[in-house]
């Protein structure tokens, strides 16, 4: 039933022209912010949400006249379902970049600078924060303050709640801030300029890189520019994009197969925030190098990019005041340092840990312990061995995360749409490459599988034996004959009579060779 209801759907958005989903994302993206303008609890949301309304509603009405047009337009019958970047689609990508996102943050900033700096009307706590650390460390000093260890709490600075005394960032995010230390304007020092310069220009970079299909490039591009998964936290806070930007460069160089630049770049983010080590630690599973092989010297490149960012960057800072830095990192983001963490949201974990303040720890390792095994279980029962894999499980992870976390926000939710969308990106570029007809039928893997001499697998019908051996086909869920049907009439194949399974055929290793094994 469920798995019926969704195909339907998928066939519903995917017969769409490319200008009609943009219209629909751009409408949702207007009531989101027009229920943000409305509801929510933080000033600055609504602030953004007010000047946020226009250029979606502009985007979803010119997105649906363009959408009509071009389907008048069109022969009958020719029906466009890809995501072609069309110079219509540009020109509304352009605007709603400009009003949704470029837009607000610049009034934001502004108004911030006009005001003084001081306060949270204009700003997220989050930027004050890495401004703050980039100062001290621009100064000599260390990012991180004993704050709890020594049981006294150091005075807050003027307008800036007792929180803001903590810097939660792992050392890196200080660069963001090193600007504010300068006596350049502070309408050009404000850390969400450079948040947002270094996420736009490493997002175009990474997409460059991609090879798949333009539609789930387009769609990664606008969630991490102009949907509301980027352009609020861009012109509030925004130091989650930046960090959202590496980890997408660093799937898409190792599904380009250069571990090493990948690890770098993986480096950099988890050198700047954790919640980009699950990324770092998982990307050993999906390493290749260049010549699609796994095993040690893709992960040690991997492995030796990453180290060779966070050992300089991270090791020393931490090393040379442990307690602090345990303090800042560790205990504070866990809600263990004894002041409130703003990361409140009503979501599962808060709402257990606010209605029983004393199970608080016990909750929070509880939680922990269970989502280890978990995660274990499933590396172990199915290992994901390719980025879009890596990506969806690590959607899933962050989702669970996310929501039974002590301390959260509902904005935290970008990184698992995020890995989601990038799932799909990364996905269809192994779709992409599949033999005629297989991309409905399963996951065609782009890595080699060792076969034994006289061992026996299935293929697909229609795929040449002699591919199985370096491009083997792995089924993901059973298909019914309508299915098998339908990929007969795309590869215009038919199976022989008294296949072993419908839609496969058995073979057999023979030397250094695939050969199909009779029925009989």
């Amino acid at each position: 039933m469920a798995g019926g209801l969704r195909a339907r759907a998928v066939r519903v958005v995917t017969s769409w022209a490319p200008q009609e989903r943009d219209a629909v994302l751009y409408a949702a993206s207007a009531l989101f912010a027009a229920v943000t303008a409305e509801t929510s609890s933080i000033s600055l949301y609504r602030q953004w949400g007010a000047l946020a309304i226009g250029p979606y509603l502009l985007g979803a009405l010119f997105s649906a006249v363009g959408a009509r047009r071009a389907r008048r337009a069109a022969p009958a019958g020719d029906g466009d379902g890809g995501w072609h970047w069309t110079t219509p689609r540009v020109l509304v990508f352009l605007l709603v970049l400009l009003g949704a996102t470029l837009m607000p943050l610049s009034l934001e900033v502004l108004w911030r600078a006009d005001t003084g700096g001081t306060g949270t009307t204009y700003v997220q706590p989050e930027v004050s924060v890495v401004e703050a650390s980039g100062t001290r460390l621009a100064h000599g000093h260390d990012p991180y303050q004993l704050v709890d260890g020594s049981r006294t709490k150091p005075a807050a600075p003027p307008g800036q709640p007792a929180y803001d005394v903590y810097n939660p960032y792992l050392p890196l995010m200080s660069v963001f801030g090193l600007a504010r230390s300068t006596h350049a304007s502070p309408r050009l020092t404000d850390a969400r300029v450079a948040f947002s310069l270094i996420t736009i220009v490493v997002v175009i970079g990474a997409l460059a890189l991609c090879r798949g299909p333009t539609g789930p490039r387009v769609l990664a591009l606008q969630s991490m520019t102009v949907l509301p998964t980027a352009a609020l936290p861009l012109a509030t806070g925004g130091d989650d994009l930046p960090v959202a930007a590496l980890m997408l460069l660093g799937l898409v160089l190792i599904q380009r197969r250069r571990p090493l630049a990948a690890g770098a770049a993986l480096g950099v983010a988890a050198s700047m925030k954790i919640t980009a080590w699950p990324l770092a630690a998982l990307a050993l599973l999906a390493a290749r190098d260049g010549g699609g092989r796994r095993g040690r010297r893709p992960a040690l490149l991997l492995v030796g990019g990453m180290a060779a960012v966070m050992v300089p960057s991270v090791l020393p800072t931490a090393l040379s005041n442990l307690p602090a830095f345990v303090d800042n990192v560790v205990r504070f983001p866990l809600g263990l340092a004894g002041i409130r963490s703003p990361a409140a949201s009503p979501l599962l974990g808060h709402a257990v840990v606010s209605f029983f303040p004393g199970a608080h720890e016990l909750f929070t390792v509880s939680v922990a312990t269970a989502g280890v095994a978990a995660l274990g279980y499933v590396l172990v029962r199915h290992t994901p061995r390719t980025p879009g894999a890596l990506a969806r499980l690590l959607g899933w992870v962050m989702t669970v995360a996310i929501l039974l976390a002590p301390s959260t926000r509902v904005g935290y939710f970008l990184y698992p749409i995020d890995f989601f969308v990038w799932a799909w990106l990364l996905n269809s570029e192994d779709a992409a490459e599949a033999p005629a007809g297989l991309a409905d039928m399963g996951e065609w893997l782009p890595e080699p599988v060792p076969l034994q001499e006289h061992e026996r697998v299935k293929v697909p019908v229609g795929v040449e034996v002699s591919e199985v051996s370096t491009r083997p086909w792995r089924p993901q869920r059973p298909y019914d004959a309508s299915e098998m049907a339908k990929s007969r009439r795309a590869t215009g194949v038919t199976p022989p009579a008294g296949a072993p399974t419908p839609g496969t055929a058995e073979v057999k290793v023979v030397g250094d060779t695939v050969k199909p094994t009779s029925h009989s």
